[in-house]
């Protein structure tokens, strides 16, 4: 469960994930695997590298909420949503359809730490195919912290009476990678989790993801049925008070 430090409206929450499992089958996605037979090595291998990535990892978040101030369009045409207390605008198309009757949107950002990093670094020049397996290991844990963190700002927004939408990340759909640096500026990402930008605005550590979250009045038909299948449902903190996301 999430490590929570609550704020008000509007202030950065910082957390720690305590993630003990990955999904295999998402290791295996990541590896590529549509089904080939594999050795017991391999498999040996493969359950190794997730073993040492969990034990690795330091899966960190922050995130916070901002209510949307206003929409609009640039000069060029392309679709702008503003939000308030903040230099971040969301851009494209991707937003103006993802953030459509927004009043907030909640601003994610988490990472697995340099020490998982730099094991990256180490396999690439000694073992390559368990640097592969790792990279795979690290990616599941990363989306798994993403998950963790996303169920943070749902349950806020359940607090203030709103139902959220799914994260989306920078470079999906229209939505420019340019948005990184700002983003993070508006997390103050580097000092909370030591998150920075290559020139070509890739994030170090690698393995850390960037997502922003809907938060709305009414219930978005993108909202789970149920709780089951539900990639928020480990670090849920709705579900346990009887209630669901759902109202």
């Amino acid at each position: 469960m999430p490590l929570l430090v609550w704020g008000t409206w509007g202030d950065a929450v910082v957390e720690s994930y305590a993630i003990d499992s990955v999904d295999r089958a998402e290791v295996l996605r990541y590896l590529g695997y549509a089904g080939q037979e594999m050795t017991q090595e391999l498999e040996g291998r493969i359950d190794g590298g997730v073993e040492r990535c969990l034990s690795i990892g330091a899966p960190r978040g922050v995130w916070r909420l901002f209510e949307v101030e206003g929409r609009g369009t640039k000069e060029d045409g392309t679709p702008i949503v503003r939000l308030s207390g903040t230099s971040l605008e969301l851009l494209g198309r991707s937003m103006q359809e993802h953030m459509d009757g927004a009043v907030a949107v909640g601003v994610m950002a988490v990472t697995v730490g340099m020490g998982v990093e730099r094991e990256l670094r180490r396999l690439s020049l000694t073992d390559r195919v368990g640097q592969v397996v790792f990279d795979a290991a690290a990616t599941a844990l990363v989306e798994r912290a993403a998950d963790a963190c996303e169920a943070s700002i749902v349950a806020a927004g359940h607090e203030r009476g709103l139902f959220s939408n799914f994260r989306f990340s920078p470079g999906y759909g229209d939505m420019p990678m340019t948005t990184q640096p700002v983003l993070l500026q508006a997390l103050d990402a580097q000092r909370q989790l030591g998150i920075t930008l290559t020139d070509t605005l890739l994030m170090v550590p690698t393995k850390s993801v960037t997502a922003v979250v809907g938060l709305f009045d009414a219930m978005q038909p993108s909202t789970h049925a149920s709780c089951a299948g539900c990639p928020c449902f480990d670090f849920c903190t709705i579900r346990p008070t009887g209630h669901t996301c759902r109202g």
